[in-house]
């Protein structure tokens, strides 16, 4: 069983679940109803298993960067706990149940597969050469509206309906920037000693909560927008007022002075709550 805790706190399953309700919403978007349970099914499937393979590439990649920051030198493959080949396996597994969950979601899913793989791959290794990766990691999860929606239509085109997925997946680019750059808070000195960059690391501390607050503002604002004037329901306006003051509650709790409580609180439970209000005001408007 402790064996089992290691691997599950390897992979961070906790970080998968707040992410995993935009897969959903792309998927009630695109049925306006339930779907099959079998689809519901792949779908979590295929997430979880992309997530995973992510997650574990992303340990294994910065190993040698985690073992020389005081911060990260007891996460599981610097302490020992894990070894890079267990790593890989439990890589190769998250990838293997991704494909085979895509390749029997449908075609167009499984064509379009490798695209969020390949960017799972390269972000780890883009904050050594750009500050830019924190946009990059929240390309990462914009792909999830718009498998799911994929999910149920098995086909792709950003100029029709779909452009309503397609536009939560960039609102989700500034989201998950914009908390990136707060959770890097944690790492300035450090970065700047190793070379590695992050608008902390470049720009100073002040400058990196600005251009965060900026990032959320501009989730926001699109969320806003996508949830009151296109698909238009009347409870989006609570829903979106209550989003707004969870954003401002995670830049409130880091104004000032921040750690690590301070900042796994702005960057997980605030975000579970953004993320499963969003998929449960699409729920409430099309089934009440």
């Amino acid at each position: 069983m402790s064996k089992l805790k290691d691997y599950l706190d390897f992979i961070k399953i906790e970080h998968t679940l707040f992410a995993l309700p935009f897969a959903y919403v792309g998927a009630f978007l695109a049925s306006n109803g339930w779907f099959e349970l079998r689809t519901f099914i792949l779908i979590f499937t295929a997430f979880t298993g992309l997530r995973t393979a992510a997650m574990s590439l992303n340990r294994i990649i910065d190993r040698e960067i985690d073992a020389l920051n005081p911060r990260t030198a007891g996460r599981h493959i610097p302490s020992g706990k894990i070894s890079v080949g267990e790593g890989y396996a439990i890589a190769a597994a998250g990838f293997t149940v991704y494909f085979l969950s895509a390749h029997h979601i449908n075609h167009t899913a499984f064509v379009l597969s490798p695209i969020p793989a390949i960017t799972a791959w390269i972000y780890p290794y883009l904050k050594r050469f750009t500050c830019l990766s924190h946009f990059v990691l929240g390309l990462n999860l914009a792909f999830a509206p718009l498998g799911g929606w994929i999910a149920i239509t098995d086909s792709i085109d950003i100029f029709g309906k779909e452009f309503i997925p397609f536009m939560i997946g960039l609102a989700l680019i500034f989201w998950v920037a914009g908390f990136d750059m707060i959770y890097a808070l944690q790492d300035v000195e450090f970065d700047r000693r190793m070379g590695l960059h992050s608008i902390a690391a470049h720009f100073g501390v002040r400058v990196a909560k600005i251009l965060s607050a900026a990032n959320h503002l501009l989730f926001y604002l699109i969320s806003a927008y996508i949830l009151i004037f296109w698909i238009k329901g009347s409870i989006y306006l609570y829903g979106v007022v209550l989003i707004g003051l969870i954003l401002l509650f995670e830049h409130y709790i880091v104004r000032e002075r921040y750690n690590e409580k301070k900042i796994q609180l702005a960057f997980f439970y605030s975000n579970a709550l953004v993320s499963s209000i969003f998929l449960g005001l699409i729920i409430l408007d099309i089934f009440i």
